[in-house]
């Protein structure tokens, strides 16, 4: 009586289980019929965690552009080689003597530490403070003035300012700053413009803060009538030459846009002149940045990053590329010395094949997605899901529902941490990978990926939405 109960009970649940795989594959099918989807590239692949089943596959092997679901492997391989309580590390130090009136024979040096939340808006008590800070540990060390130069050292990186593969539409803005050894402000600073009151007209820039010394801009950014942001900076990343293109709403005072800085180390050093003024410190000398000629330096004070899990949940709630980009390069840091990208991605592929995950299934550009070369397949996503599922910092870092790329999803149907996801978009590429818990306590790990699809975003938001529903309520 007992083996017919447990056989029926089987039966039941393994049956409650087709169905509900069979109403996944339906609804898939259906949204694949639409006009704006039934010519795109999908790949799709669902996991059961527990069990390792394949709940459902479409395309599973297909290479796709990932967009910023290329972040997840770029902090989650970061906080497995170099650890969830890692710390980027910059440090102020001098060179020669100070005699007893304060004055340095030498210079004072900055050794770059890419420390990415180095005065970053998402970090808000490293954003002004640090360089008083700085200007204060250097007139407790005995300095009043410094006969030598400034120089900043950040020879932690390669000379490389942006990967190679980003699109000029892209690097000119705020969310093509590339990584640096003193990364600044985000590698971030603000145009802001006044429009008049008819539509079509040129606007007029009115202000641009930080201050860059031989920031050139020629704006052809026109008055439109509606309420967005549809202006692009283009610009190289070794010039100071801006073009701004698009428009902003009309009838302004003042509407703000962020771009890309091409040299953060020239702001960093221009703020810390003014800091160690306001402390009565003065430096004769020029401001140089290369390599520190000295062997020896004596160490003032070191500043330290928040940890890299604390950096890696900005990094994914709010998808930032600045931050995937450094993690990336300080891999190669930790491993080889230098912070070279090229080198970084060996060294991502080379951890993961000693790990048995096959590599194969990925073209990796960069750390953030944001080169339109990366290609991953869904399988691999979820295989390296199923790898990381049990390092909490990456878990913990993923956005849920209601919160940072996840802010429109229905935060009823897909409470606490129900979903635990990273999304990625370009144009016409949508994707999303994660973790996605049911209400019958199966954990599964899953990517959807579309690729070249017509429509809108916000439509295909929603109808992903639907389908996650569909998996957390039925499976």
């Amino acid at each position: 009586m007992q083996v017919r109960y447990f056989s029926l009970l089987f039966l039941l649940i393994f049956n409650g289980q087709i169905l509900a795989q069979n109403s996944f594959k339906s609804a898939i099918e259906t949204l694949l019929q639409q006009e704006d989807y039934k010519n795109a590239s999908v790949g799709i692949n669902v996991v059961d965690l527990h069990s390792g089943e394949t709940v459902y596959g479409l395309n599973s092997e297909k290479l796709l552009v990932p967009a910023s679901t290329m972040k997840m492997i770029t902090s989650g391989t970061a906080l497995e080689i170099l650890g969830a309580d890692y710390r980027f590390k910059t440090k102020v130090s001098y060179t020669g003597k100070i005699d007893k009136n304060g004055v340095l024979d030498g210079d004072l040096v900055l050794i770059g530490g890419a420390d990415p939340a180095l005065g970053s808006e998402y970090f808000q008590d490293h954003y002004f403070e640090f360089l008083k800070n700085w200007a204060k540990q250097v007139k407790a060390s005995g300095i009043r003035k410094v006969k030598g130069n400034l120089i900043l050292d950040g020879g932690i990186y390669d000379s490389e300012r942006i990967p190679d593969s980003w699109v000029w539409g892209d690097i000119g803005n705020y969310y093509g700053a590339g990584p640096n050894a003193f990364t600044v402000f985000d590698n971030m600073y603000r145009i802001t413009f006044s429009s008049p009151k008819k539509e079509g007209k040129l606007t007029k820039v009115i202000q641009t803060y930080p201050k860059i010394d031989g920031l050139q801009i020629d704006n052809e950014v026109l008055s439109a009538d509606n309420n967005s942001d549809n202006a692009y900076v283009f610009g190289g990343p070794f010039d100071k030459h801006r073009i701004i293109r698009g428009t902003i709403p009309r009838n302004r005072l003042a509407f703000t846009i962020k771009a890309s800085v091409p040299a953060p180390e020239e702001i960093l050093a221009a703020a810390f002149l003014q800091n160690l003024l306001a402390e009565g410190v003065f430096v004769d000398g020029e401001t140089r940045f290369g390599k520190n000629v000295s062997d020896k330096t004596t160490l003032i004070y070191t500043q330290e990053s928040p940890t890299l899990a604390e950096i890696a949940e900005v990094l994914n709630y709010e998808s930032v590329n600045l931050f995937a980009e450094h993690f990336l390069k300080q891999i190669a840091v930790e491993k080889n010395g230098l912070g070279n990208r090229n080198d970084a991605i060996d060294l991502v592929k080379t951890y993961w094949e000693e790990q048995g995950l096959s590599m194969e299934s990925i073209f990796m550009e960069d750390g953030s997605g944001l080169s339109h070369f990366n290609a991953v397949s869904p399988v691999f996503f979820t295989r390296f899901l199923t790898q990381m599922a049990a390092n909490d910092a990456f878990v913990e870092s993923l956005p849920v529902a209601g919160k940072g790329t996840f802010k429109r999803f229905d935060t009823e149907k897909l409470p606490g941490k129900t979903l635990q996801a990273k999304s990625g978009s370009m144009t016409r590429v949508r994707c999303y990978s994660g973790y996605l818990t049911t209400d019958k306590g199966h954990k599964l790990a899953f990517s959807f990926m579309f690729n070249h699809f017509g429509g809108s975003h916000s439509t295909l938001i929603k109808e992903i939405e639907q389908l996650f529903i569909l998996l957390k309520e039925n499976y």
